[in-house]
């Protein structure tokens, strides 16, 4: 066993003429969640299929558990968990039923009673599935996704539908997950969703990995300037950007001759790096260097 839950390099798959995957390198460790971040139709989803073994690769070599998921077998299966974006759980039966049935195709499934409280459904186990809100039926989704105990748990998109509350509910089922051992891969649109759980990350556009390493890392490298905004003589609001933001509120302080009114430093969010990173702010989406023949640039990073 190696501490590699999933090893990818050299992805790729096409759809015509668009290179959905083009070329991606991924390493996930066994114990960890990962997210994988990118704008609609970065090639998010089609990695995840993949991954499970639902979609074919054009190229390159993909190892999941130790396993190439194209011709992986039933056993191998039975140690993926899935959230599929698509609800999957049919709608005249009712919760308990539902989850009850889907345990039955796991060798060592988790309790369903135990699972449905999780996932926060505990007052809705006699109710159908055709009777539950959007949010709720994506609750299910989870709890068919973690009924099996899986060693991986692949999440795509999990909480679209969610509220507030029952999302924070979910990040308590990973962090419980993670606490067990599961390896976790993640997509998401929300960001702070990702800041809070993933131990590391891709940011993925038009198919390839522009960026990736942890959340810190990742603001440090592509966001290390500070904005320090206070109020002017006159009240208004002023703000700096700033590579060196204890300089300018020293200098701040000089003027001011000491405290300086309504004075705040704020830090690149993930958000801001990530919309950076895929262009969303004007700016050229970044690419990440080549590892394989590094450039004078990249040696000095």
């Amino acid at each position: 066993m190696t501490d590699e839950a999933v090893r990818v390099h050299g992805l790729r798959k096409r759809y015509g003429a668009v290179a959905a995957l083009d070329g991606v390198d991924l390493d996930i460790r066994r114990g960890e969640v990962f997210a994988i971040l990118g704008p609609n139709g970065a090639g998010k989803s089609t990695a995840v299929e993949i991954l499970q073994g639902h979609r074919a690769r054009d190229a390159g070599e993909v190892s999941v558990l130790g396993r190439d998921p194209a011709s992986a077998g039933r056993a191998w299966r039975s140690r993926v968990g899935i959230v599929w974006q698509d609800e999957s759980a049919p709608a005249e039966l009712t919760v308990a039923e539902t989850v009850r049935h889907f345990a039955r195709y796991y060798p060592r499934p988790r309790d369903p009673g135990e699972v449905i409280g999780l996932v926060g459904l505990g007052e809705k186990v006699a109710s159908r599935v055709k009777a539950l809100s959007g949010g709720q039926r994506r609750r299910l989704d989870v709890a068919l996704g973690v009924i099996g105990g899986p060693e991986l748990l692949l999440l795509d998109e999990p909480t679209t539908g969610f509220d507030p509350a029952a999302r924070r509910l979910f990040w308590e089922l990973i962090r419980r997950l993670t606490d067990e051992g599961t390896t976790i891969v993640l997509t998401t649109h929300y960001l702070e969703e990702a800041e809070a759980l993933a131990h590391r990350l891709a940011v993925i556009a038009a198919g390839r990995v522009i960026a990736r390493g942890t959340p810190a890392a990742l603001r440090e490298r592509y966001g290390s300037r500070a904005t320090v905004h206070w109020l002017g003589p006159d009240g208004a609001t002023r703000a700096e950007e700033t590579a060196t933001p204890t300089r300018t509120v020293a200098e701040l302080m000089r003027r001011f001759d000491g405290e300086i009114p309504g004075l705040r430093v704020s830090r690149p969010t993930l958000e801001d790096v990530y919309l950076r990173l895929t262009g969303q702010l004007g700016e050229e989406p970044r690419t990440e260097p080549r590892t394989e023949e590094p450039t004078a640039l990249e040696d000095t990073r």
